[in-house]
């Protein structure tokens, strides 16, 4: 078995390929979309609230639910207004 002498200029060398290739990942990594509706059991979680509550927002005019088919469905945008109030 033969040893292997790795130098400074080595490691500085691996290190800016290295760098060079995580960039390159992270430029080609595009942010997840959030989808524009979403259902009440992932607003419940974004907003941390209970089913009880979601109700009462919905009831107060805080936030305009759809339902279609029997499931309630909120604007992505709505529920980022609730934080800028």
């Amino acid at each position: 078995m033969s040893a292997e002498v790795i130098t400074k200029e080595d490691l500085q060398t691996f290190r800016i390929l290295l760098l060079d290739d995580l960039q390159k990942i992270i430029r080609s990594v595009k942010p997840e979309e959030k989808p524009e509706w979403v259902k009440s059991g992932e607003v419940r979680k974004i907003l941390n609230v209970s089913p009880n509550t979601l109700q009462n927002l919905r009831v107060a005019g805080q936030l305009h639910g759809k339902k279609v088919n029997g499931s309630w469905y909120y604007s992505m945008s709505e529920i980022k207004a609730l934080f800028k109030t």
